[in-house]
């Protein structure tokens, strides 16, 4: 099938970041040694939609390199890199995807993604999921099942769960230990500032940063505002999230109680709405505005734009609300992910780890699919052990383990 992509033209700068994504991710680099022998996926289709980038590709590659005929698209408009993308095509995996595309394009690129008829589907989000679901259920009957990335993209599958409407089990790969414990608090800790840094160039030191939610990603970016040299507000709705929050330092309080002392906001909750018109017109003349959960709904623009009587690019990937009472708000990168709509996303040593756990529970689907029913499954702690101790191993780290008498003892418990 022909890849639909920006310009085939910007291929080498594409193979050049994912050969640098490549040599800093010894984890898949194994796993693609170990698939190069095993072929496990010989024949089998898989479709995946994740945030198209460097390191995404070498995960696609990496499939590629077990026999999977690969369909692959990113899971936001802003977050695919045009080269990376035009990378993978010139190898011969079929890409749907450009930097910037509108709603109907980007839907395209998901149809277009599953129209060579999956049995696996790699998922950021839940898009492809959505798309099965909906205006393509001519392609269930061939699914054995599929992985989901992100927090939000489970809570969209737990959701089709409690309904019975999920029709293929579902692994829930944001919630292993060597994902979220990784890659959502310190991959999204450090991508998220990266992403502000680099497209603000200010200060954080000596501001005051309100972080809306206190999971894992929330506790990564507090944790790095407090390392940069912020002052740390906290957002919750979670009692037990917010005394943690108290616990390790922060202080919390309510968004409009928050609104009026934030020099930068940033949503870190998977729900919508989290910041509205109420909050915006309390705000500062300066507030930054930026997202990192998944969607574009937590900051929620038409309020925004209601107040506002003036809305200008001033910068690239920062838009200026000039509002009704005169003053001025931020937002980044339209409100969608910051760290790849404004960055290339987290490191490639993290990423590493959490696409080796795709790549395994895709294979565990592949094993597994004929015995499992229509729901969400946890990955297996083998599988998180294994890739810990692939890890640890890549670092030189060599760790103790228990004694056959330590065994029977713990037995004995």
């Amino acid at each position: 099938m022909k890849s639909i992509i920006r310009d085939i033209s910007l291929a080498p700068s594409g193979r050049q970041k994912i050969e640098w994504a490549k040599r800093n991710m010894p984890i898949l680099s194994a796993i693609e040694e170990e698939f190069k022998k095993t072929r496990p996926f010989e024949g089998i289709k898989i479709s995946l939609s994740i945030h198209l980038e460097a390191k995404t590709a070498y995960l696609s590659k990496v499939l590629a390199a077990g026999g999977a005929i690969m369909a692959v698209t990113g899971s936001n408009p802003l977050s695919t890199q045009d080269d990376v993308a035009a990378a993978l095509a010139e190898d011969g995996i079929s890409v749907y995807s450009w930097y910037n595309a509108t709603p109907e394009e980007y839907d395209h690129f998901i149809d277009e993604t599953l129209n060579h008829g999956p049995q696996i589907i790699i998922d950021d989000g839940g898009d492809l999921t959505h798309a099965l679901h909906t205006r393509k259920q001519e392609l269930l009957p061939g699914i054995y099942g599929g992985c989901e990335e992100t927090t939000t993209g489970i809570l969209r599958l737990r959701a089709m769960e409690r309904e019975g409407t999920l029709k293929f089990p579902m692994m829930a790969v944001n919630n292993a230990m060597c994902k979220h414990l990784f890659d959502n608090r310190y991959g999204t800790g450090q991508s998220v500032w990266d992403g502000i840094n680099r497209t603000t160039n200010l200060i954080v030191a000596g501001k005051t940063v309100v972080v809306a939610g206190y999971g894992w990603c929330g506790k990564g970016v507090a944790m790095r505002a407090k390392g940069l040299g912020a002052r740390v507000i906290v957002t919750e709705v979670d009692p037990v999230k917010a005394i943690e929050a108290v616990m390790d330092g922060f202080s919390v309080m309510t968004m409009d109680e928050a609104s009026e002392v934030g020099d930068i906001f940033i949503t870190v909750t998977g729900c919508n709405k989290v910041i509205v018109k109420r909050h915006f017109e309390r705000m500062k003349d300066g507030a930054i505005l930026c997202n990192a959960g998944h969607f574009n709904v937590e900051i929620c623009i038409p309020d925004l734009e209601e107040i506002s009587r003036n809305i200008t690019e001033t910068r690239k990937n920062i838009t200026c609300y000039e509002l009704y009472n005169g003053r001025r708000l931020y937002l980044l990168g339209e409100g969608r992910l910051v760290n790849l709509a404004c960055g290339d996303g987290h490191p490639a040593e993290i990423m590493d780890m959490s696409f080796a756990v795709q790549a395994y529970a895709a294979l565990y689907i592949l094993e597994h699919h004929s015995e499992l029913e229509a729901k969400v499954f946890e990955v297996p702690y083998e599988i998180d052990k294994k890739i810990a101790m692939m890890k640890l191993t890549s670092l030189g780290i060599k760790i103790d383990e228990l004694t056959e008498e330590q065994r029977r003892y713990i037995n004995s418990w």
